[in-house]
């Protein structure tokens, strides 16, 4: 290449990089002009103090859905999600962050969801139970709380699902989480690992790959995948399997991506608060039914179900539980498409509502975006 050409071309790319920076400029200034508007929306409702007044998830997933919906690329929808997510979530924090409780310990998929739907700027508070988490948020100490309640292989989390039979708390939104399983750990190769310390299910998740390419390794389950990224981290030869987030906390390197065996691997997550929300466009409600008798099998249900049919209700999960009120007693939990106060999942429900015992509106909320 002559001389000339490689100036014309150096040329060229300063003039690219000139213009970056001036973008930059441009998004900089409009981010802190973003901010200054979230300023005045809490002024405007008479300076309440703390974010969980401010924060209206209803209204934050009507704008996501809007920000993809008008995406021309080339960044991926879920690129600009993430970063419109990380926005909404400095902004509303200025003056305090949101506290959300979540199955920890730090390092988990639990902590994953918490980042994916509020952002970073969060004070993200770990837990031992789902049962410790209920009641954090519903003695106000965190403001909201992330907790698992169904995996695309493993079924339903019944635990999750028997605490809103007691707690007062409302689902006040839904994440949908792939399950992206890495490997982990301070050495640089694989030729290095003695041993991979990972929950029991990441570990059988990863049964294929782990078999072709580490045969020899030793697999050692562990209480969760956290526990064994803290032995990749303290012990020579000890590789772990979990999340990005694992690799950030305990300071390991991602030895390979992506190593689960079923790329469709997800696990759905509820955010739980102290109130209902409001529509937002495209909702989803969980109730919890039963009747007096539940020991009539399908008939039963057949019963349940028929207002829904009535209506044209999209009926997208149901789970049944023992209802805690005598020895083969059941309750229901469905997951419906609509909001529970719009026409015409309200007259469906009004129908239902009748021929129960018991009835529950656990929450109408945003459908997952993104």
């Amino acid at each position: 290449m002559a001389d000339g050409d490689k100036n014309a071309d150096a040329s060229d790319l300063g003039k690219i990089r000139e213009r970056i920076n001036t973008v930059d400029e441009k998004i900089q200034a409009l981010i802190n002009e973003r901010a200054r508007y979230a300023q005045q929306v809490g002024v405007a409702k008479g300076g309440l103090g703390t974010a969980v007044d401010y924060y209206r998830p209803e209204r934050e997933a009507e704008v996501l859905r809007q920000i993809a919906e008008r995406n021309e690329g080339p960044l991926r929808d879920e690129e600009v999600l993430r970063l419109f997510r990380e926005i909404m979530s400095a902004c509303l924090a200025q003056q305090e962050p949101l506290k959300i409780g979540f199955l920890g310990p730090e390092g988990t998929f639990t902590q994953t969801a918490v980042f994916k739907h509020f952002g970073h700027s969060v004070r993200a508070l770990p837990f031992h139970t789902i049962d410790e988490i209920f009641q954090e948020v519903e003695s106000g100490v965190a403001d909201f709380g992330v907790v698992p309640i169904e995996n695309s292989t493993e079924g339903s989390v019944n635990n999750t699902l028997d605490m809103f039979l007691t707690s007062p708390l409302k689902i006040a939104g839904e994440i949908e989480l792939r399950i992206e399983q890495h490997l982990l750990g301070r050495m640089k190769g694989l030729e290095n690992i003695e041993r991979i310390c990972a929950h029991e299910q990441s570990l059988a998740q990863c049964r294929g790959w782990l078999r072709e390419y580490l045969p020899h390794v030793e697999l050692i389950g562990m209480s969760s995948n956290a526990a064994g990224a803290r032995r990749a981290r303290d012990e020579q030869g000890t590789a772990a399997i979990g999340p990005d987030v694992a690799a950030d906390v305990y300071d390991l390197n991602i030895l390979v991506n992506s190593i689960e065996d079923r790329s469709d691997n997800a696990t759905r997550f509820l955010v739980v608060g102290r109130k209902l929300l409001a529509a937002s466009g495209n909702d989803k409600t969980t109730i919890l039914v039963s009747t007096s008798d539940t020991g009539g099998g399908a008939g039963v249900l057949h019963q349940l179900l028929q207002p829904l049919a009535e209506y044209n209700i999209v009926m997208t999960f149901i789970e049944s539980r023992p209802s805690r009120r005598k020895n083969w007693d059941y309750v229901f939990f469905i997951d419906i498409d609509g909001h529970a106060n719009e026409s015409p999942v309200s007259d469906a429900l009004a129908k239902l509502e009748k021929q129960c015992s018991l009835f529950r509106v656990l929450g109408a909320y945003p459908k997952a975006v993104g």
